[in-house]
């Protein structure tokens, strides 16, 4: 634990230390910069006209409402998992991929139909078989008669929103053929390559690998996921509420969307312009490479995942309200991003080790990067 003086509002923060509503479960901080960073920044100034101070306050407040509108829509659909819709929104805004895994029957699939359908941009669904082959998915080539020529037909990929049901009860072979869609947002089919809708999302649900019928997601694929969520089952009174909701009529019959893909790639841009100082950036590179020299682990997080780290880290931060990532915004998103990354041992395997609980560990072993007294800014973490 590493502590010291909160600083005040600083200029040019809009939230400043009381405004971040982040900051009383978390700790409260102030951004810093780089030097290089700050002389670049004192460069720019003489060469071109500065953004008005409250621009980028501003975009944050646009975000902030627009996924508020989107959390109450899916909310509607799954009562009592707000933690779980903030994942989901904060995979959207990484511009990354979303993996939910449970048992049947608790809205994994209601899920997924929920923030599809909130949003109003192109959608399609994708339920996974054993006989699934990779042309149902990627589109295949058909010769035209009249032209003599083949054309493709795109396969239900070609969505800003593909929603995979199942998707470990198709072969392995069928699972692949999403690896280059997922990472390159492309599609490669005899030897021409399409580019996909932006913004480009798969939501896929899966039920756990020892249930009967399924593959196990091969490493590979995993690793191409931002995030990882369990929804769980809900407690008593979410459960009774969702009855109360649910059981007389069908609740997406009346879910209506609430924006739609222009908004979606404004606030991506947003979150592409989240600050997130060196220190920070080198404490997530720490994070994600103590996860390759645990004994426990026999494969640990990819290059990939400290990007996905990252952007899942300025997603946090723009939806608390704030333009810089702290490193309690890396503390929330680890454990979604990295845990289903990890290949235990058979040892841990067989002492019933987690991923979730070496990842856990990891946060309160690092140690958390502290601001350089140069550079004007100083930060305080409680855990």
């Amino acid at each position: 634990m590493t502590s010291s003086t909160p600083p005040a509002a600083l200029p040019g923060n809009p939230y400043g230390q009381n405004g971040d509503p982040y900051a009383g479960q978390h700790g409260q901080y102030a951004p810093q910069n780089h030097p290089h960073e700050a002389q670049q920044q004192q460069q720019q100034q003489h060469q071109a006209p500065q953004p008005h101070p409250r621009s980028a306050g501003g975009r944050l407040d646009d975000l902030h409402a627009i996924t508020q509108r989107i959390a109450a829509n899916v909310e509607r659909v799954l009562v009592g998992k707000p933690e779980v819709v903030r994942t989901a929104l904060v995979a959207l805004l990484a511009e990354g991929h979303l993996l939910v895994e449970d048992v049947p029957g608790v809205g994994k699939t209601s899920l997924a139909k929920a923030l599809a359908r909130s949003i109003d941009c192109s959608v399609s669904r994708i339920q996974f078989t054993p006989d699934l082959l990779p042309s149902d998915v990627t589109g295949v080539s058909i010769f035209n008669r009249q032209t003599n020529e083949f054309e493709f037909r795109p396969g239900p990929v070609f969505a800003n929103i593909v929603v995979g049901d199942e998707i470990n009860r198709a072969s392995p072979k069928t699972q692949s053929a999403l690896l280059e869609c997922m990472e390159e947002h492309q599609v490669t089919v005899d030897a021409n390559t399409y580019d996909l809708h932006s913004p480009f999302m798969v939501i896929a649900t899966q039920n756990p690998i020892e249930m009967e019928g399924t593959y196990a997601l091969p490493e590979a694929q995993r690793d191409r996921f931002t995030a990882r969520v369990s929804i769980g089952y809900p407690d008593p009174q979410a459960e009774l509420a969702m009855v109360d909701e649910h059981a007389g009529h069908d609740v997406f019959a009346t879910l209506r969307p609430v924006s739609d893909a222009d908004q979606v790639r404004a606030m991506i841009e947003t979150v592409r312009a989240v600050q997130i100082a060196q220190e920070v950036r080198r404490y997530a590179v720490e994070l994600v490479s103590a996860t390759r020299r645990l004994s426990e682990i026999r494969i640990g997080a990819s290059p990939r995942s400290t990007l996905h780290l990252v952007r899942a880290a300025r997603a946090q931060a723009a939806l608390s309200g704030r333009d810089f990532v702290v490193p309690d915004d890396l503390h929330v998103v680890a454990i979604p991003v990295l845990a289903h990354r990890l290949v235990l041992t058979p040892e841990a395997q067989a002492s019933r080790r987690s991923p979730a609980e070496l990842v856990r560990g990891l946060i309160q072993r690092v140690p958390v990067p502290q601001a350089a007294p140069e550079m004007g800014a100083q930060w305080s973490v409680r855990r």
